[in-house]
């Protein structure tokens, strides 16, 4: 008899609490694409130009670079680590992009120029907190400032505009099949990839038992460093991926760009669902979050409300999606607490 050999991506069954959370924040996800439907809805009632083509191409648009980042940003949070450089890293990312477009360079060259770029400060990031031990929000809050130091030098005063990019990577950047713009339909194939991987792949759901218990993956084998080192790369990549799409739909870049990018991906992330104590959520409720909050900045705009209170929904939104991540932690604390000593109770009967 020979033992049957073992998948490398073999995934181990559920536990019944591991459903309970993914039922919970799948009602989580259906409530913020619920409230995101009504609020489009509503808008549409009250401007009928709302969701014309061009204004849901814009929708779409406007949330492609978001939904990038923060498919990156919520698989380094699901193992309770945080990225606060992503905003700098896609400034840097987008301009080392557009230098190499203005010197003649190929648009496919220049994306993965970007996204390597975006990798490298990934892998810095990475080997601070998994290899020396540092917290994150340390980490991330000194190469934020790092990365934006590098930028400001390197660009200076120059600006890169859409004149001095090739016609067809600006083009790229607002064409479409029809309401649908290419830029969506790239960040659609990255998120679905990335959710695959998270799902369907051992590592992948190592990444929730890290988040769920830091100490309780170290002893049950998992490379705790190497799955932190993938999340900031994976990061750091899709952060350099958007900052390349960003020049090619906006086509314009400065010192400037991305700057307090990271606050509103942060806020995606949470909003979206994705649990800051790690190990819950999905990286399609952190689209779903990221496709809410550039809708807010397109619909009161469209309802005669002044954008300065944009910054103030998003902070009430935050505010309102880590209470409910809180009360949701308790209840599904007590269910579970609940379900171990029923199995105790059976067990000595």
């Amino acid at each position: 008899m020979t033992a049957q050999p073992v998948r490398e991506d073999a995934v181990p069954e559920p536990t019944a609490g591991r459903r309970l959370i993914d039922k919970v924040f799948k009602a989580r996800e259906l409530a913020v694409a619920g409230v995101l439907v009504v609020m489009l809805l509503a808008t549409e009632v009250s401007n009928t130009e709302f969701l014309s083509e061009q204004g849901v191409k814009d929708l779409l648009l406007n949330a492609t670079i978001l939904v990038l980042v923060a498919t990156g940003q919520a698989v380094v949070v699901l193992t309770r680590n945080v990225d606060l450089s992503v905003g700098s890293v896609l400034g840097i990312s987008a301009f080392a992009a557009g230098n190499y477009l203005q010197g003649g360079g190929s648009s496919l060259i220049a994306v993965v120029y970007a996204v390597v770029i975006g990798a490298v400060f990934g892998v810095l990031n990475g080997a601070l907190v998994s290899l020396g031990k540092v917290p994150a929000l340390v980490v991330t809050l000194g190469t934020l400032y790092v990365v934006r130091g590098i930028d400001s030098i390197w660009v200076g005063s120059e600006q890169i505009v859409a004149a001095d990019l090739p016609n067809g990577f600006v083009d790229f950047g607002h064409d479409g099949l029809w309401v649908v713009p290419y830029l969506a339909l790239l960040a659609l194939a990255v998120l679905l990839c990335v959710g695959y991987y998270l799902r369907s792949f051992r590592s992948g759901r190592e990444m929730y038992a890290l988040g769920s218990s830091p100490e309780a993956a170290t002893l049950a084998g998992i490379p705790v460093r190497k799955r932190i080192m993938t999340a900031y790369i994976l990061c750091g990549a899709l952060a350099g991926l958007a900052g390349a799409l960003y020049l090619a739909r906006f086509g314009n870049v400065d010192s400037g760009t991305g700057n307090g990018y990271e606050l509103t991906v942060v806020s995606a992330v949470v909003v979206g669902g994705v649990a800051f104590t790690g190990g819950s959520g999905t990286v399609y409720g952190a689209a779903l979050g990221a496709l809410l909050l550039t809708s807010i900045n397109s619909v009161l705009p469209a309802i005669g409300v002044s954008s300065v209170w944009v910054t103030a929904i998003n902070g009430v939104l935050l505010l309102l999606a880590i209470a409910v991540d809180r009360i949701l932690a308790l209840r599904v604390a007590a269910v579970l607490r609940k379900q171990a000593a029923q199995m105790r109770s059976a067990r000595h009967a």
